[in-house]
């Protein structure tokens, strides 16, 4: 359900599956039972297989054995007929020992093979010694099959054509593609991702980095095995647009400079033989720059409810023109919270005023100045960001005057601090009486 909700949300919904049923169901493993223990007897009919009869301590003090001889059980060709199956019993013996109860796994007779050739879309041409291998368990003595029999079954019957997954099955694609000759079944053609490295590059990205760092590892809220709750990309405020662009870049390029691009572009030139092999450095500000590309892209007026929640949110009732305001602040923003941080200002008058700049700005003739400042707005029937930088720059020239010895106090008074979109602009968003107001207010504060 996780991963469901997971790939909705990227929009990336799945074909087939359980609640979107289709002509190659059932689709859960616990109701696939039957076909996994026919395919399975299938192999031992053929002698591919075998009845293996062998308990838990046997194979444990096999191991203890080896190892004292500084040596490696393994489980294949070179003891498979010295140990307790149904290659080293008679047929009668098995038939018994199945019918009155034995637990019994059932093992793969892993063919002899030196140079075992395999192809895989990432890494190219692979090479395996069968020799090596051991013989795996298909069917556990508790009747469930294991991943590798249920796979190569469900994927063939459901006519999967590519197998995409992580590095860690790459020592299981030679099992895979020998289950699939043993069957008689062409193999798909299979691909192996690299891992998603820690930002340092030092071995696995892990939850526990997410925490340490600040940046999510899901992409929905993850609750842990001790209660603890994880916040996903969703939470965190990121586009399902950004996210599934960012993810497509860790370890894989067009092979242009063209970073940004659309789900239905990236179904075009994406090509899994562009994926490195090497594993992919997770860069949180990365994913940050491109959630930051998405979130300036989207409409101003969907900008503006979605900050109009978060305003309520506050108990903030203003009428203020958002879609002006989220027009001139959006750039520096990368989430709707950040909207708050960049704008509070256009809701909240100054309590006090930064000290260093204010230091620097408010000099003994800057009240008379700011005096003349209002006056002049007072006298601006259209209260255009436009007209009110005529007026005032028009009349600081005239003065003679420096411009930051007026634009800087204005800001100051504005908005508190020095930043902020164009001054001017601020001022007409405001409105002609709150600017004013707040300029008196600086004004007062300087006396």
């Amino acid at each position: 359900e996780y991963i469901v909700e997971a790939l909705e949300w990227l929009n990336i919904p799945f074909d087939e599956g359980p609640g979107k049923e289709g002509g190659f169901g059932p689709y859960r493993q616990s109701e696939r039972q039957h076909l996994y223990k026919q395919y399975a007897e299938q192999l031992i009919n053929e002698g591919k297989a075998y009845y293996a009869f062998d308990s838990a301590e046997e194979l444990a003090s096999l191991r203890k054995e080896y190892e004292a001889e500084g040596k490696t059980f393994i489980y294949n060709w070179h003891n498979r007929e010295k140990l307790n199956n149904s290659l080293s019993l008679s047929e009668e013996e098995v038939q018994n020992r199945i019918t009155s109860g034995d637990t019994y796994t059932i093992r793969f007779k892993t063919p002899l093979i030196e140079h075992l050739q395999l192809k895989d879309l990432i890494r190219g041409e692979i090479t395996i010694n069968t020799t090596t291998l051991d013989d795996k368990v298909l069917f556990k003595s508790d009747g469930m099959p294991t991943y590798h029999l249920a796979n190569i079954v469900d994927d063939h019957l459901m006519d999967i054509t590519h197998v995409i997954r992580g590095e860690e099955w790459l020592p299981s694609l030679a099992l895979h593609h020998l289950l699939y000759d043993a069957f008689g079944w062409e193999s798909p053609k299979f691909a192996h991702l690299s891992l998603i490295l820690k930002p340092n590059g030092k071995g696995k990205l892990s939850k526990r980095d997410g925490e340490a760092g600040g940046f999510p590892v899901f992409p929905l809220s993850w609750k842990g095995e001790d209660g603890t709750e994880l916040s996903g990309y969703r939470e965190d405020g990121y586009l399902p647009e950004a996210v599934v662009n960012m993810l497509a870049f860790l370890g894989w390029n067009p092979g242009t400079e063209q970073e940004l691009f659309a789900l239905d572009e990236l179904e075009k030139v994406f090509m899994l033989e562009r994926v490195n092999k090497a594993g992919a450095k997770f860069d949180p500000e990365k994913a940050k720059w491109f959630q930051q590309q998405y979130f300036v892209a989207l409409e101003d007026n969907y900008l503006a409810e979605e900050f109009s929640k978060l305003l309520n949110q506050k108990g903030i009732n203003s009428s203020i023109d958002l879609v002006q305001v989220v027009a001139n602040i959006k750039e520096r923003a990368v989430f709707i919270g950040d909207l708050w941080e960049q704008g509070h200002f256009f809701f909240e008058k100054p309590v006090s005023y930064d000290e260093k700049a204010a230091n620097k700005a408010f000099k003994e003739d800057t009240s008379d100045i700011l005096k003349e400042v209002v006056d002049l707005l007072k006298g601006i029937k259209d209260f255009t960001a436009n007209n009110i930088s005529e007026v005032i720059k028009g009349w600081i020239t005239s003065q003679e005057m420096g411009f930051g010895k007026v634009m800087m106090p204005l800001r100051l008074a504005l908005v508190g601090s020095m930043k902020g979109p164009d001054v001017f602009v601020i001022a007409s968003i405001m409105g002609k009486a709150e600017t004013v107001e707040r300029i008196e207010a600086a004004r007062s504060f300087m006396s």
